[in-house]
């Protein structure tokens, strides 16, 4: 496989993997719906700052102990599970202020942890680096430089990541007025806690 065909190949199997719909799509929509777009963003960054933190991993080796190790998968598993749990049901049992109680200057706190929502949402996911570490090498030519290949296939993911992030949240804009609507804020968070808590379930039943 040449340069070319590996950088061609990646990038349409990343843009694939991007457009599937999963946790950080359900997580960038329901912050520009329910939050704000610059809190939407702030998830975009983190979710896109875990990629290059997995990468690193992958790069630099650690990445294949979460592959091998099974107390090191479980251990993460486990701990993704509860966090996600733990969005769901503060979602869940959100009162739907959203974003008319922060233009009110109302919750303020919420407003603060977007970047770290993402991140961590991605870094305690194990799939992600189990993904990256079988995924990743498929794609690098025998012979190049493993860190410079991993860091420029890692930041093609992120630039298709973060072009996909900003077209969701951008689409809401039009729609700005109707969701700013409590009830639609309590929907959204209902159905999103729901969404966060099945995904939890999911990922502590799972098996490699």
């Amino acid at each position: 496989m040449t340069l070319y065909d590996s950088l061609l190949a990646f990038t349409l199997a990343a843009a694939l993997l991007t457009l599937t719909p999963g946790l950080d799509t359900a997580l960038v929509l329901r912050t520009a719906s329910v939050e704000s777009r610059a809190q939407a963003f702030k998830v975009a960054l983190g979710i896109n700052a875990g990629c290059f933190i997995w990468g690193a991993m992958v790069a630099f080796g650690l990445g294949a102990l979460i592959a091998v190790s099974e107390l090191a998968y479980s251990i993460l598993k486990y701990c993704g599970a509860a966090y996600l749990c733990w969005l769901g049901v503060n979602m869940l049992l959100s009162r739907g202020g959203g974003l008319t109680a922060a233009a009110e200057g109302s919750a303020p706190k919420a407003k603060q942890n977007g970047f770290m929502k993402g991140l961590l949402g991605n870094l305690l996911n194990p799939k992600m680096g189990v993904f990256y570490v079988s995924f990743l090498p498929q794609f690098i030519p025998h012979g190049q430089p493993l860190i410079a290949w991993t860091f420029g296939l890692v930041a093609i993911h992120v630039v298709l990541g973060q072009t996909w992030s900003t077209v969701l949240i951008l689409a809401t804009r039009p729609l700005g007025r109707f969701l700013k609507r409590s009830a639609v804020i309590r929907w959204m968070d209902r159905t999103t806690g729901t969404l966060f808590i099945l995904f939890a379930a999911k990922l502590a039943l799972s098996k490699r």
